[in-house]
């Protein structure tokens, strides 16, 4: 990797690197005993290892290479000392009381968070206060190591072709916009597999998305896109079909005599 022309404190040259914010704010985050986090130096990704799941002889062999930096998360109690700033910065002066006895005993993170489940906006500014508070503390630890983080490059899903613009079809076009509609209201009144309406099967896709990160978040909306633009082409590719009507070898007769009873209607 290159290195930057400016030095540390210490005199070491300061090392490019290419940061995972996301990941890395998990890895700080994360303190169970059991998780050990690292951080690859060339690639900037983050390597989680689970006791009891990896391979016992896989933290040999991370220590030995020099390519690896061990993540040390924020402690329990730093992170505590976390709600107990923000929860005076709470306008709303239930919630503020609600918060300061969630927190008072053991199981205090886990009712914290499920307090602030029945308040949106404010769960809301409590992950980016603690976002921030996590960022702070991940900068320090990349300039204490002699890390400069920089921008990763980013992936850029292609999208779908695009169909081709359908030709007019005027008198089809109410027809058309009807069936869509039945189709609609169809989906809405039947069940689809495994028993679950359309409402429940969105319900549930907007709970998955609520629990992913930006990354994953991405991806999800790339592939829906995907699936749009592929249920439009399908529905393109019918009413066209449609639209079309009888082959040209059937539809020529009837046209030359349109044509001739035209022509004598004029004579």
């Amino acid at each position: 990797m290159p290195t930057t022309e400016n030095a540390s404190a210490g005199g070491t040259a300061v090392r490019d690197i290419p940061i995972d914010w996301e990941a890395l704010e998990d890895a700080f985050e994360n303190n169970a005993p059991e998780v050990h986090s690292y951080l690859h130096l060339g690639t900037g990704d983050v390597l989680r290892v689970v006791d009891g799941v990896a391979d016992p002889q896989m933290h040999a062999r991370i220590a030995a290479d020099a390519n690896y930096l061990r993540i040390d998360p924020v402690s329990s109690r730093e992170q505590y000392r976390w709600m107990e700033r923000y929860i005076p910065m709470v306008e709303d002066m239930e919630l503020q009381a609600k918060l300061s006895q969630a927190i008072d005993g053991k199981g205090a993170f886990r009712r914290f968070k499920d307090v602030l489940m029945s308040y949106g906006p404010e769960r809301e500014r409590w992950f980016a206060f603690r976002s921030e508070r996590l960022r702070i503390f991940m900068e320090a630890w990349l300039s204490a190591h002699a890390l400069n983080p920089v921008p990763r490059p980013l992936w850029v899903p292609e999208a779908p072709p695009r169909p081709e613009a359908a030709p007019a079809a005027p008198a089809l076009e109410a027809p058309v916009r009807e069936r869509e509609r039945d189709r609609e209201r169809e989906e809405v009144r039947e069940p689809r597999r495994g028993g679950k309406s359309v409402e429940s099967l969105r319900k549930n896709l907007r709970d998955i998305a609520e629990a992913l990160g930006p990354r994953d978040l991405d991806t999800l909306t790339a592939f829906a896109e995907f699936l749009k633009s592929r249920r439009a082409a399908r529905s393109f590719a019918h009413h066209y079909q449609e639209a079309q009507g009888p082959s040209d070898e059937e539809s020529g007769p009837a046209s030359q005599e349109i044509a001739s009873e035209s022509r004598s209607d004029t004579a």
